[in-house]
C-alpha cells in the first residue's frame, strides 16, 4: 500500500523553477512539517524528471523502499508526496528508480540536517527553529550598504581544528561552545570579520569540506542548524561579522549525494570535458541547466536568509571560469565562440551576485579568483562578475616570497612588495593570509621567516604591519596570530600553549593594536579602493630596503608609514612628509611590548622645511629600528596641506 497522499504545488512556484529564478525554493523541495487532511506529518518534494519512480524510506518504514512512493507532479520532474505521523529527527532518504532501471538510495539535496558521519540520511528537520536577536545589525548592515569604505579585519577558522572540547581528535567544540570560546577571543584582537572554512556537510574530514555533499546542510560535526544559528546570532550582537566559504564549483562523488541522481547526468554536465573536475576527482555543476542554476542560487540565498551570513567566499572561481582549467590540449571543448571562458559559469556567476546584492544590501560575495580574469569586483552593467571583493594572490604570492628571502638579498628584490601598487586599484582586494599558505609542507607563517628566533618574530611583527597598512581589506588564518610554528594540520588542535611564551604573546599585541589602528583610524580604511587614499613617499632606496608611504581619509588627514626590511638599525634617517608640525610615532612593530629592541622615536619627531623644491614640502629626521614599521601621525593637520 502507497502511504503517502499527493500534494499540491502552486504552478507559479513550477514555472520560476523552470526558468531558474525561483530564489526560495528549498522552501518547496525537500522534507516540510505539514498538515493535510486534518493529519500533522511531513511533505517530501525532489526532482528526479528522468527516474521512472522515487519513494520515501527511513526509520520509520524499517527502510522499505516500496511502502511510502512519491507522486509525479505534472511534468515538471518533480515527485512529492505527504506522509502523516512523522517526527522530527527521523532519519530518511530517496529510493530513487533510475532512468536505466536500477534503483539507488540518494540523501535528499534539500537535506537541511544529517545524521553525523559516517552515517549519510538526512533528518526531518524543521526550519523554523532559532528566534533572532540581531535585528540592530541586520538593520545597520542594510542601511549601511556594502562596506568598501570600513575597517574589515578577517578572521578564518577550521572549527574541527581551532581548539578541541577534549584532549583527541574528534572531541569538536560545538557551535554554541565556540560562541562562548571564540567571540570573546576574537573582541580580544579586535578582527571585525569571521570566515568559515565550509560549513556544508561533507563525509569526509580530510577534505575541509570543499567536498560537500549536501548544500543545504550545515554540517553535524559541530552540532544542529539552530546551533549554526545561536552562533551567528551571538556573532552579530557582539559586533562581528560573519563570511561563509561556499563551494559551487564541483562535488563529491559518492553515491547518495548528487550524482547521476535519476540514473542520468541530472546536476552534472554529461560530458566530462565539462562534467568532471580532474584535480579533485568530482563532478562539476551543470550551469547551463535552470534547475541546477537555480538550486545553487537558492542554496546561496538559504544561507543568507535562514542564518544570517554576512557574506559568502566563492571557492575555486578559476577553476568555473576557464573550460581549459587544469586541462591538456583535447581534453576540453572550446566555447561557441572557440574561447576558452565558460560562458553558462560567468553567466551564472553574474545571475549570482546580481540577486544576492538585490535581495540582501550589505552582503559581500568575494571571490577567491587567482588570474588575471577582468572586472571580477566590478558590476555586472559594466561587464564585470559583480563580486564585492576579489582575493588578492598576486600580493599574497609576491609578499610571501619576499619575506622568505634573508634581508641581505631583499635590496635586489624590492620590486615584489612595490608591484601590488601598480595593480591594487583594479579590483577591490582583500590581501588573504589563507590556510592554503600554511599546509601541505608550505610551513607555518613564522617559520616561512628568515633570521634567527628574533628576526624571525620581528619579521613576521613586520609583515602585519606591511599588510595591515597597505590598501584592501584583511584575512589571516587561525594560528598565525599568535606565531603557530607548526604548518596547520586539520587533524590537530592550535598549539595553545605557546601563549605562555612573552614572543607569542606580542606577535598576538602586535595584531591587537594593527586592528585598533584599523578601526580607530580613517586614513586606514575609508580609500581602500582608489588612489585618493594611498602615496608613495619614497621607495628609491632599495639598497637600505626602506619603504615609506601615505594612507589618507576622505578629508585628506594623513598616516605616515615607514618600514625597514633589514636588521640594521638606521639613525637621522632623513623621510619626506606632506606638513609642518609634530608627527607622533602612534605605532612601533619593534616596540618591547611586543617583544623589540625598543628602538624608536619615542614621542615622534618635528617636521623640518625641505630645501629640495623636488621633494615632499618637509621632512623627518628618523630612527628606524631593525626588521620593523612605524606609523606617525600630526598633531595638527588642515585639509589641502
Amino acid at each position: 500500500m502507497n502511504g503517502t497522499l499527493p500534494v499540491d504545488i502552486p504552478p507559479f512556484d513550477l514555472y520560476l523553477f523552470g526558468r531558474g529564478e525561483h530564489w526560495d525554493v528549498y522552501r518547496i523541495l525537500g522534507a516540510h512539517p505539514a498538515e493535510q487532511d486534518g493529519e500533522s506529518g511531513w511533505r517530501f518534494a525532489v526532482w528526479a524528471p528522468n527516474a521512472q519512480g522515487v519513494s520515501v524510506l527511513g526509520d520509520f518504514n524499517g527502510w522499505n523502499a516500496g511502502e511510502h512512493k512519491l507522486h509525479p507532479v505534472g511534468v515538471s520532474g518533480i515527485w512529492a508526496g505527504f506522509i502523516a505521523g512523522l517526527g522530527q529527527g527521523e532519519n530518511y532518504k530517496y529510493a530513487v528508480h533510475g532512468h536505466w532501471g536500477n534503483t539507488v538510495l540518494k540523501t535528499d539535496p534539500c537535506a537541511f540536517h544529517t545524521e553525523l558521519r559516517p552515517g549519510n540520511a538526512a533528518k526531518l528537520w524543521p526550519l523554523e527553529n532559532h528566534q533572532w536577536g540581531d535585528q540592530e545589525w541586520m538593520d545597520a548592515r542594510r542601511e549601511t550598504g556594502l562596506p568598501f569604505d570600513k575597517p574589515i579585519s578577517i578572521y578564518e577558522i577550521h572549527p574541527a581544528s581551532w581548539q578541541w572540547a577534549g584532549d583527541e581528535y574528534g572531541s569538536f567544540l560545538n557551535y554554541r561552545e565556540l560562541a562562548d570560546r571564540l567571540i570573546p577571543y576574537l573582541k580580544d584582537l579586535g578582527f571585525t570579520h569571521l570566515q568559515f572554512m565550509p560549513l556544508a556537510e561533507h563525509p569526509l574530514d580530510q577534505s575541509w569540506g570543499y567536498q560537500t555533499s549536501h548544500l543545504y546542510a550545515p554540517t553535524s560535526r559541530y552540532g544542529r542548524p539552530e546551533d549554526l544559528k545561536y552562533l551567528v546570532d551571538r556573532c552579530h550582537q557582539e559586533g562581528i561579522g560573519c563570511i561563509l566559504d561556499w563551494v559551487p564549483g564541483h562535488f563529491p562523488k559518492d553515491e547518495w549525494c548528487l550524482g547521476r541522481f535519476d540514473g542520468t547526468a541530472l546536476y552534472e554536465h554529461q560530458d566530462p570535458r565539462k562534467g568532471e573536475h580532474p584535480d579533485w576527482g568530482t563532478y562539476i555543476f551543470n550551469y547551463g541547466r535552470h534547475e541546477v542554476r537555480n538550486f545553487l542560487l537558492s542554496n546561496a540565498l538559504y544561507w543568507l536568509k535562514e542564518f544570517h551570513f554576512d557574506g559568502l567566499r566563492i571557492d575555486a572561481v578559476a577553476s568555473m571560469l576557464y573550460l581549459d582549467y587544469s586541462r591538456e590540449e583535447g581534453e576540453w571543448e572550446p566555447n561557441v565562440h572557440g574561447g576558452n571562458e565558460n560562458i553558462e559559469a560567468v553567466e551564472f556567476l553574474r545571475q549570482l551576485n546580481t540577486v544576492v546584492h538585490d535581495q540582501f544590501p550589505g552582503v559581500s560575495m568575494i571571490a577567491e579568483e587567482s588570474t588575471a580574469w577582468p572586472g571580477v569586483s566590478r558590476p555586472t552593467y559594466t561587464g564585470g562578475l559583480g563580486f564585492t571583493f576579489k582575493w588578492n594572490m598576486g600580493w599574497m604570492h609576491d609578499m610571501l616570497s619576499y619575506f622568505q628571502k634573508e634581508s641581505l638579498y631583499r635590496a635586489y628584490h624590492q620590486d615584489m612588495i612595490t608591484f601590488s601598487m601598480l595593480y591594487a586599484f583594479t579590483e577591490n582586494f582583500v590581501l588573504p593570509i589563507s590556510h592554503d599558505e600554511v599546509v601541505h609542507g608550505k610551513g607555518a607563517l613564522l617559520s616561512k621567516m628568515p633570521g634567527d628566533t628574533w628576526q624571525q618574530f620581528a619579521n613576521q611583527r613586520l609583515f602585519f604591519s606591511y599588510m595591515w597598512a597597505h590598501p584592501g581589506k584583511k584575512l589571516i588564518f587561525m594560528g598565525q596570530e599568535f606565531g603557530q610554528w607548526n604548518e596547520w594540520d586539520s587533524e590537530s588542535q592550535l598549539d595553545w600553549i605557546l601563549y605562555d611564551f612573552p614572543a607569542h604573546q606580542g606577535l598576538a599585541d602586535v595584531l591587537r593594536d594593527l586592528n585598533r589602528l584599523l578601526r580607530e583610524e580613517p586614513p586606514m580604511h575609508e580609500i581602500d579602493f582608489e588612489w585618493q587614499g594611498f602615496s608613495w613617499v619614497d621607495i628609491s632606496d632599495y639598497q637600505a630596503s626602506v619603504i615609506s608611504f601615505l594612507r589618507k581619509d576622505t578629508r585628506g588627514n594623513p598616516l605616515l608609514w615607514v618600514f625597514n626590511f633589514t636588521p640594521v638599525v638606521r639613525d637621522t634617517y632623513r623621510v619626506g612628509c606632506p606638513g609642518p608640525g609634530h608627527w607622533r610615532e602612534i605605532f612601533n612593530s619593534d616596540a618591547s611590548i611586543y617583544g623589540g629592541s625598543n628602538v624608536g622615536n619615542y614621542l615622534g619627531a618635528t617636521a623640518k622645511e625641505n630645501p629640495d623644491p623636488e621633494g615632499w614640502s618637509h621632512y623627518l629626521d628618523l630612527t628606524l629600528p631593525p626588521l620593523a614599521a612605524m606609523c606617525f601621525k600630526p598633531d595638527t593637520w588642515k585639509a589641502g596641506e
